[in-house]
């Protein structure tokens, strides 16, 4: 089952100086660690909601890593995640829809304090839709917990991750056999509700230029993020992402 938004995956160029930056922006952020493969390692900064942030930074060149191909765009918002209790029967749930995931695939991290995490991850046929990541350890072992949620920017939650898509009803068609439930899609825009956040997908038709420069840059895919509290109208010029408050 499929029942939340997970994390967001933010490109940087080095881990410490980006840590920094997102701390004099007003955020808590926590170490996270290296990955299993050695490519990248990254931190977090979590909300009581449940969601993250992942600042994920490349190691080494990695030709071959699924995200290498975002590094000669520049840093900002490059993939999300969906959470799942059990990612084996999503993706076969997903499979009798008519959509075909990659995975589960093995994965994990270590943390600084030494601990191993593992997950299980599947991924999509096209890049407007997420991945999926479901916890083997415990998931409180892979989220910071409420000792970092004190956000001095006010920041308490991810309302909306909005897609950049070249058409909001294709795209919608996609998520609805992922998720099993129905969109609510027009031509412009279509919104699917998903736990404590809402997913939008966005043509160029709707005119937002984070839609422009995503499609035009990297293609189909994340290309802005709402915080709930956020105290500043937009932090997209401060840290190269674009995070903007909640309305």
């Amino acid at each position: 089952m499929i029942h939340a938004l997970d994390h967001i995956v933010i490109l940087v160029e080095h881990l410490p100086s980006a840590a920094a930056a997102y701390t004099a922006a007003g955020f808590v952020v926590a170490p996270g660690g290296e990955h299993a493969d050695g490519a990248t390692h990254n931190a977090l900064i979590s909300f009581p909601d449940g969601t993250y942030l992942e600042l994920l930074a490349f190691r080494r060149p990695a030709p071959e890593h699924r995200w290498w191909r975002h590094v000669a765009a520049g840093p900002g918002l490059i993939d999300f995640a969906l959470l799942t209790n059990n990612t084996t029967i999503a993706v076969a749930a997903a499979a009798d829809r008519g959509l075909m995931m990659n995975g589960p695939m093995p994965g994990g991290r270590i943390r600084p304090d030494g601990v191993s995490l593992a997950w299980e991850t599947a991924w999509p046929p096209s890049p407007d839709l997420p991945f999926l990541c479901g916890d083997v350890t415990d998931r409180a072992y892979r989220v910071p917990d409420a000792d970092f949620w004190g956000h001095s920017n006010g920041a308490r939650g991810i309302a909306e991750v909005i897609v950049a898509v070249t058409d909001p009803v294709a795209s919608a068609g996609r998520y609805a056999a992922l998720l099993g439930i129905t969109p609510n899609a027009a031509p412009a825009e279509a919104r699917i509700p998903l736990g404590e956040s809402e997913i939008v997908l966005r043509g160029p038709d709707a005119g937002d230029p984070h839609v422009i420069d995503r499609l035009t840059r990297r293609g189909e895919g994340i290309c802005a993020i709402t915080l709930r509290g956020l105290h500043f109208p937009d932090l997209s010029a401060t840290l190269g992402a674009a995070i903007v408050a909640a309305q």
